[in-house]
């Protein structure tokens, strides 16, 4: 009985490949201390061989995820379905979640829906796209505008960045990858002035809120100078919010954020650091429903027209201070953090400072924090891509302490969550794409597309054997952009501004020389690639989407950005303060600062249109 055979019991790797293949091995300390985070003592040889005596999960299991049409593995005879119909427990039992005595029996989909035909959209940092009505950051209104013009240019998609929640205590958090909570979303997007509060407030009413627009900053967003201006006007608005409405929107789930957010105004915004057994002010926990309200109405027909819809990205983790955090109790592992190994690109390894899933909490729960948190992004969505969707069948866990090169894989259990997806997703009529770059295991891979979930086609990716794939070889079941927000722009990638911008920042692993060297390299093989398919012309940003156009992926998104020339990317992976990181407005490749109307009526954006309504 050894460290090994507990570590594999609980799916925790005590070995595994790294980015060359190489097997590492990974130190004994780490997996005692992702054991701890599971509450599964391994200290010492006594506390091991005890574990192991033990039944991982005694009695009947809590739950089984099942195929639509398979038989359910339980030796119950009865089943209560979703419904309320109690039946015989067969394979004809409809899609949803019963109950076989303590055992919750989730049927799912085959597949989750996918799109008949090819698609085409845009993809955007939504606080970058501000208009002139804006208050110094895109909003919901302005995504109402960027989805009503691609309808009507014949578009299907427009991809947003998470606007999960943020803890509204100042200073905002500014990432949109480390959210206060994934159950909620942002009121800091809110568009004032299109509120039902506003307009029936008084004139001397809407006159203080007019007069709360700030003054920012106008080449970087500047979310606490937006946020303290909306939050001052929210709060002039409040004393005439809609009683009713508010009650008929209130859930459990929803009060208990109140809570923390009325708590955290008072407290801080880190949970961990409160004192025991605190009332919140009942009065401030509605308010703070209230924006959640608001939200939802904003959200509700953002994507009116469009065949598929808004795509929601969903955050990979959240941050332990936050909200989930306090929410979910022990479904999030704390102590540990989810991160990546050591590769070419970040050779200590990465630690994404956020708690992973507990997977055997998510299972002795029926997957229920799961269940709601997919639930929640595709409410008024027509879509879901999943950030790093590797992590539904492992992560990286980082004990606290050790370092990011000292942590192990964790495992999941893939096809439950994959399931579960794919039935949120069928209830909705929603599309999931999954951002599956880099190493990824083919079991992956195949799972991704047995279940119905999109992959990620990236230009800067599709390459095998070190040449650029030719369009008409990529997967057809996936979404295909140029590039990402962790990347360099189209004008970045043509003119070698990645190299340069990680150089500044002393993130290369060889001499510039040579990294400027193989960059255009990299950008002469794929020139090449482009001209034998007869897609290479003058304009250079035109001919690289043109290799998107040309490709059988289901949707083809391009950025508003690449349609402007803008040479800087929105997020320097490696780097916080270092780079303006999710802080950079929508630009053209001047710098000049471009607002919503003037990029939809630029001839930048006029001629990729066009070249985008050739995805059929």
């Amino acid at each position: 009985m050894t460290l090994h055979e507990l570590a594999a019991r609980h799916g925790v790797a005590t070995s595994y490949l790294d980015y060359a293949g190489a097997r590492v091995e990974v130190p004994d300390e780490a997996v005692v201390a992702v054991l701890a985070a599971l509450e599964v003592d391994a200290s010492t040889d006594a506390a091991i061989a005890s574990a192991l005596r033990h039944p991982a999960e005694p009695g009947p299991p809590p739950v089984v995820v099942v195929r639509q049409g398979e038989q359910v593995p339980l030796d119950a005879s009865e089943v209560v379905t979703e419904g309320g119909v109690r039946r015989q427990l067969g394979p004809d039992l409809p899609l949803g979640y019963h109950q076989a005595g303590p055992t919750t029996v989730i049927v799912v989909p085959r597949r989750a829906p996918v799109p008949d035909g090819r698609h085409w959209g845009w993809q955007v940092q939504l606080y970058a796209t501000r208009s002139t009505q804006s208050w110094g950051i895109g909003d919901y209104a302005d995504l109402r505008t960027l989805c009503a013009a691609t309808a009507a240019a014949g578009g299907a998609a427009v991809l947003i960045n998470p606007v999960h929640a943020e803890t509204p205590v100042l200073p905002l958090t500014v990432s949109p990858y480390s959210p206060s909570s994934r159950l909620f979303r942002s009121p800091l997007y809110l568009r004032i002035e299109d509120t039902p509060e506003y307009a029936a407030a008084s004139e001397q009413v809407r006159a203080e809120v007019d007069a709360l627009r700030p003054l920012v900053d106008p080449a970087r967003i500047d979310r606490d100078a937006v946020w303290a201006a909306k939050q001052a006007a929210l709060e002039l608005l409040w004393p005439g919010h809609r009683v009713g409405a508010l009650a008929a929107f209130l859930s459990p789930e929803l009060e208990r954020f109140g809570q923390f957010c009325a708590l955290a105004e008072v407290q801080g915004p880190d949970w961990r650091e409160w004192p025991a057994e605190l009332a919140p002010d009942p009065e401030r926990v509605a308010f703070w429903c209230w924006l959640q309200l608001l939200v939802d109405e904003q959200l509700a027909d953002a994507g009116q027209g469009l065949d598929i819809g808004v795509l929601h990205d969903l955050a990979v983790g959240v941050d332990g201070a936050g909200a989930d955090a306090w929410l979910l109790g022990d479904a999030l592992a704390l102590g540990v953090t989810i991160g990546a190994p050591p590769d070419l690109l970040a050779t200590k390894g990465q630690d994404w400072g956020l708690p992973p899933w507990r997977p055997d909490k998510l299972r002795s729960q029926a997957y229920q924090p799961f269940r709601q948190m997919v639930r929640a992004v595709l409410r008024h969505a027509g879509g879901i891509r999943i950030d790093h969707v590797m992590g539904l069948s492992r992560l990286w866990w980082v004990p606290e302490g050790l370092g990011a090169a000292y942590g192990t894989y964790v495992s999941y259990d893939r096809e439950a969550l994959l399931g579960i997806l794919a039935l949120e997703a069928e209830r909705v009529g929603a599309v999931v794409v999954g951002e599956d770059l880099g190493t990824v295991e083919p079991e992956v891979r195949e799972s991704l597309d047995r279940n119905g979930v999109l992959g990620s086609a990236v230009l800067w990716f599709e390459s095998q054997d070190g040449w650029f794939l030719p369009p008409s070889e990529w997967r057809r079941d996936a979404l295909a952009t140029l590039t990402t927000h962790d990347l360099p722009t189209a004008a970045g990638w043509l003119t070698g501004q990645g190299v340069e911008l990680r150089a500044s920042r002393d993130q290369l692993n060889r001499p510039v020389e040579e990294e400027r060297a193989a960059a255009a390299a990299e950008r002469q093989m794929l020139l090449a690639m482009l001209q034998h398919e007869g897609l290479l012309d003058d304009d250079l940003v035109l001919s690289l989407h043109r290799a998107l156009v040309a490709s059988p992926c289901r949707i083809v998104l391009a950025s508003l950005a690449d349609a402007l020339g803008d040479l800087r990317q929105p997020n320097l992976p490696g780097t916080v303060d270092e780079y303006p990181n999710w802080r950079l407005p929508l630009a053209d490749g001047s710098g000049r600062l471009v607002t919503l109307e003037e990029a939809l009526g630029s001839e930048g954006v006029r001629r990729l249109t066009d070249l985008l309504r050739q995805v059929r």
